[in-house]
């Protein structure tokens, strides 16, 4: 039986990895916030490995406020970048296959066509810049990884746009919405499950991936299809605004290609359809 270490078990994506890891029995899984298990701490990592064998290693730790990353840098490259070097390093002492999990603002958002993995990297924010670092000390560490760049993550679990504008709806509020950036909605559960089947299939296909659902939508649009679709379109006041004034800048575009990923596994669902499968599933 394989054992999977899935660190930052307590955010939204490690919660989804708990969610869709009882699709997978054969699998053992351990699962640990980032107060059970600091990836800062180096001598914490090589502890529990030390402790563990671990096959495989699902790093979903990671420090994801963008607003508040320019303020705290320091802290985001400790976690985001420090934190991947420690984790990549001990897995390549134990033998162990890497996950982990980047970002569509490792780019400055000036293409108008989905970015390629080999696309030039320019983040224009410090979170942005903080994950294309934590790629970087992976990339010169290791070579047992695969390393997702995944964009707009929602879910049932944690804090995102998704529960934001159903909490919202409850409220009865009017939103202002941008329509300014264009991206790809991901549900956190698709790239849980998507990851786990790779596991399943043993691939040695390792390397530098895009992974979020097909389309690509404003946020405008996000929020509109959140509120059709489960319902509660009349119960806010749903507004279009242009550049929404942010501390952080935002990449104009994000798209991610998906055409490497897709050739190499399996294809993904369109952002509308897991969107709506979601919502099914909470009613």
């Amino acid at each position: 039986m394989k054992t999977i270490l899935v660190t930052g078990s307590s955010g939204q994506l490690g919660q989804c990895f708990q969610k869709q890891s009882k699709q997978f029995p054969n699998f053992q899984f351990l699962n640990c916030s980032s107060k059970e298990l600091d990836i800062t701490s180096k001598k914490a990592v090589q502890q529990f490995f030390s402790d563990q064998k671990i096959d495989y290693c699902i790093n979903t730790a990671a420090y994801t406020n963008v607003e508040q990353a320019e303020k705290e840098e320091e802290k985001a490259f400790l976690v985001n970048a420090e934190g991947a070097k420690n984790i990549a390093e001990v897995c390549k002492e134990h033998n162990s296959v890497l996950f982990h999990f980047s970002t569509d603002y490792v780019f400055n958002g000036k293409s108008r066509t989905p970015y390629l993995e080999a696309d030039e990297v320019n983040p224009i924010n410090i979170y942005g810049a903080s994950k294309l670092k934590g790629e970087e000390e992976i990339q010169s560490v290791s070579k047992q990884y695969f390393i997702l760049r995944t964009s707009w993550l929602y879910s049932e679990f944690g804090h995102n746009f998704f529960r934001t504008i159903l909490r919202k709806a409850e409220e009865n509020a009017e939103l202002n919405i941008t329509t300014s950036q264009i991206g790809t909605p991901t549900n956190a559960n698709d790239l849980a499950d998507y990851v786990l089947k790779i596991i399943q299939s043993e691939s040695k296909s390792f390397g530098l991936y895009h992974f979020s659902n097909e389309g690509e939508a404003t946020w405008y649009d996000f929020a509109e299809e959140i509120l059709k679709y489960s319902g509660k379109m009349g119960q806010v006041t749903l507004n279009k605004t242009g550049f929404f004034k942010t501390l952080a800048k935002r990449p104009e575009y994000s798209v991610l290609s998906k055409e490497k990923i897709t050739t190499r596994f399996e294809p993904v669902q369109d952002w509308k359809e897991s969107l709506h499968r979601l919502i099914d599933t909470m009613n």
